[in-house]
């Protein structure tokens, strides 16, 4: 056996520890990049405490999903104030920019040069700018990856910038901002990482570490996510989900993902869907796929034993057979996902034509590298018609 394991370079979680920011952010320097959602007023407090502590902000508001070119201006504009950290406050679209800027200031040129799938893939010469994340929402775990997911309009498709260096220095992760989060936030960004701990606990490059990570986040996932939608004021639900969003990023930043996160990225390029409601869609289906292609080319595989033990933990059931625990495993994900009151993905406008596109593209996306068993063009064909 043999296996590495990354992380941030700290992480500190728990109610309140937002106030503890300042304090961190002045060690970095003088000088800082603040990266926000569309609504920067929401953080003024936050702007305000590092003021106090000496911090010269500079504030990059990041309206919508993050592009190329998005996170190429906020790398300028870091540059010409001469800011000497980035630290990004809200969900997993300003937890990537704050990586791609923080990346992309301290290597300026074209963008594309550093990008998988549509560009070269050259790795990073220099160390991005140091960055503390500190996530608002509970899904998608940026906080504790090395890349970050931008939008290439011109392609079409949702690719990442990675590199090692781009770990958060500091995850900062307060469960209390995720209090006013509305149903249909909680229920979208909840749906992504459960997604994630699914796809990275029955991933070809999973680990023991990587499990006992999913394993835990399945559990807190399980009984929380749906009492966190249905009363957001649930302080121990909202920490359970800070935990699983948390937990899922470090599992798929060294497990990797799999089928239904190289679907969604094509899908997320060409059609204005929420990608937490797009994985959810195609959850339930990717492991029916997965299941049925392993029992009938590696019936053996130790992925059949790990979709097994998820169908335990997610329904509380003993154990038992394992074709049976895996199936219920599958039929647990669809009820939450239809109380969820997930979509369609005909709901975006995708329709019955774009799904060979979609299959094609999601077969050359990075996340494919990681499912437990190679799925044919005609598998993602199948999974996109019924998820429409």
């Amino acid at each position: 056996m043999r296996f590495t394991f990354a992380g941030p370079g700290r992480i500190v979680f728990g109610p309140g520890v937002v106030s503890e920011l300042p304090g961190i952010v002045v060690g970095l320097g003088e000088r800082a990049l603040l990266v926000t959602g569309g609504h920067p007023d929401r953080f003024q407090g936050i702007e305000d405490g590092l003021g106090a502590a000496g911090v010269f902000v500079t504030q990059y508001a990041v309206t919508g999903e993050p592009t190329v070119a998005m996170a190429e201006a906020g790398a300028r504009l870091a540059r010409a104030e001469g800011c000497q950290a980035v630290v990004s406050v809200g969900g997993g679209s300003v937890m990537d920019t704050g990586k791609a800027v923080a990346a992309l200031a301290a290597n300026p040129g074209d963008p594309y040069d550093f990008l998988e799938v549509v560009g070269r893939g050259m790795p990073l010469g220099r160390r991005p700018l140091p960055h503390v994340a500190v996530p608002t929402t509970a899904g998608t775990g940026a906080e504790a990856t090395a890349n970050a997911v931008l939008l290439s309009p011109g392609h079409q498709v949702k690719v990442s910038l990675r590199s090692p260096g781009m770990l958060p220095d500091m995850a900062l992760v307060d469960p209390e901002l995720t209090h006013g989060l509305p149903p249909g936030v909680t229920a979208a960004t909840g749906l992504d990482a459960l997604t994630q701990l699914l796809e990275a606990f029955v991933s070809r490059h999973k680990n023991p570490m990587t499990d006992a990570l999913c394993r835990e986040g399945l559990a807190r996932a399980a009984r929380s996510l749906e009492r966190a939608f249905r009363d957001g004021s649930d302080a121990a639900a909202r920490e359970d989900m800070a935990l699983a969003a948390l937990f899922s990023g470090l599992a798929l930043a060294n497990a990797r993902l799999g089928a239904v996160h190289g679907l969604a990225a094509p899908i997320g390029g060409e059609f204005p869907a929420p990608h937490g409601f797009v994985c959810a869609r195609l959850l339930p289906l990717a492991m029916e796929a997965n299941v049925r292609a392993l029992a009938a080319r590696d019936p053996g595989s130790a992925a059949l034993a790990a979709f097994a033990e998820a169908g335990r933990i997610l329904t509380g059931a003993s154990a038992g057979a394992d074709a049976a625990d895996a199936a219920a495993g599958v039929q647990w994900v669809r009820g939450l996902c239809r109380r969820l009151g997930t979509p369609p993905l005909s709901d975006f406008g995708m329709t019955a034509a774009a799904v060979p596109g979609i299959a094609a593209k999601g077969l050359r996306a990075s996340s494919m590298r990681g499912n437990p068993v190679e799925l044919t063009q005609e598998d993602l064909e199948a999974m996109l018609r019924a998820a429409l």
